[in-house]
């Protein structure tokens, strides 16, 4: 027995050899395509998988199946659905990476030396990205554009539920890739499910330049702990809303229902709303009726349940939770000192929300709350690649090297410095 597991991590190992020996060899053309052929791989990509809805179709219905009968949660079954809607939506976002200018070799900075050496920072791609996630196979589509338009090749590894579907929408990338003459290893998919693949691909420290992982904090977590590799990750959206004393209440009671129950299972809906002891009484009824009236469990703690009775207590560990469902913990705080100091202890880092009608609260708010994503009198589900701009995203980032926040086309590259001289030597 302990032969054959030998030689099954041996051949793994060696197929993640394969790949990542490829996609190296591939980022250097990639990295050099100009950003007519990028787009046009981009738009025929589109084309393509529109014509191919039916085919795609069948194929999800491969893993459906599959998934009923391992008896996934609708939410999961949700994700994985492919429909012509959602196959348009990948289409289009493939076309709006398309419409975005290219961040390769992009300007940063420029200055000239005392000696005469003329130096400039420049955009680059970093190399080689792994991206492993789970369940929805847009993501397929997303991840090849971003990291094609941003000159990166790239190594995907869907979820074993989405294997099919994964692989036909692939299929297609690869084929437009070639068609036009770009090696298609710069964009490849692992087609092992296997974990030991996984394994192997995380510890290509040197050859592979960064992980993303794109799935709960259960998959975040055990890439980042077994991972030889940079990691660009967020493990949680722990986010708040905070209503100020200056706050308008109906501004605040629709951008506290909008964030928590928009879509209550994302990493950006709210699961912590503060409010300032001044209009908690004012506010909170209101606002509470509202919630439960659209299934929303809330936990309070006790200045909260003297005001609105009948609430379910909330438990020390309510604090900090995310509960990605229709769950929401609510706390009176004293001070818009208090509601950014537990924002910092008890939060993620990944979005928070303030609302007010007050400059020095919103300027004192944005300052100090330590997230990757800060608003003021909006919706904490604007924590979106689309929404910022972008066109698509990666992911969310709640590390501070080296992106953080919706990572897009920029937060997928780095840079170099380019100097210039006339013969200057160092004395």
């Amino acid at each position: 027995m302990a032969n054959k597991t030998t030689t099954k991590r041996q051949t793994s190992e060696a197929y993640v050899q394969e790949i990542v020996a490829k996609a190296r060899v591939a980022s250097r053309e990639i990295a050099n395509l100009d950003t007519v052929k990028k787009d046009a791989a981009l738009r025929l990509m589109a084309e393509r998988l529109v014509k191919s809805s039916d085919y795609l179709q069948e194929e999800n219905e491969k893993d459906l199946a599959a998934g009923k009968k391992s008896k996934l949660t609708s939410a999961l079954l949700d994700r994985l659905t492919l429909t012509q809607s959602r196959i348009e939506g990948m289409a289009e976002g493939l076309e709006q990476i398309a419409a975005l200018p290219d961040p390769v070799g992009k300007l940063l900075d420029g200055w000239s030396r005392p000696n005469g050496l003329r130096i400039q920072q420049v955009r680059v791609p970093i190399g080689v990205i792994g991206i492993i996630y789970e369940s929805r196979p847009n993501v397929t589509a997303d991840a090849a554009g971003l990291c094609l338009k941003s000159g990166n090749a790239s190594i995907l590894r869907g979820g074993k539920e989405a294997i099919h579907s994964n692989l036909a929408i692939h299929k297609i990338i690869e084929s437009s890739l070639s068609d036009l003459g770009i090696n298609p290893a710069g964009i490849q998919i692992i087609n092992r499910t296997d974990r030991t693949v996984v394994k192997h691909l995380v510890e290509r420290e040197g050859n592979l330049d960064v992980i993303i992982p794109r799935g709960g904090e259960g998959l975040i977590r055990a890439i980042s702990e077994m991972s030889k590799v940079p990691v660009l990750k967020h493990y949680k959206g722990v986010c708040h809303v905070y209503v100020d004393a200056g706050a308008e209440l109906e501004m605040a009671r629709s951008i506290t229902f909008n964030s928590k129950t928009q879509r209550p299972g994302v990493c950006n809906a709210a699961e912590c709303l503060l409010v300032h002891e001044d209009i908690a009484a004012g506010f909170l009824p209101s606002a509470i009726e509202q919630l439960k009236r659209a299934g929303v469990e809330i936990r309070a703690c006790p200045r909260t349940r003297k005001i609105v009775k009948g609430l379910k207590i909330a438990k020390p560990d309510d604090w900090g939770a995310e509960f990605l469902d229709l769950i929401l913990a609510v706390r009176v705080v004293a001070s818009l000192e208090e509601a950014i100091d537990f924002i910092n202890t008890n939060g993620s880092g990944h979005t928070d929300a303030i609302v007010t009608n007050s400059l020095a609260a919103s300027n004192e708010f944005t300052r100090r709350v330590d997230s990757a994503a800060v608003f003021v009198n909006a919706s904490t589900r604007f924590t979106d690649g689309f929404e910022f701009g972008f066109g698509a995203e990666i992911g969310i980032s709640t590390d501070r090297l080296h992106a953080r926040g919706p990572v897009g086309l920029e937060g997928l590259t780095t840079y170099k410095f380019v100097v210039g001289g006339n013969g200057q030597l160092k004395q």
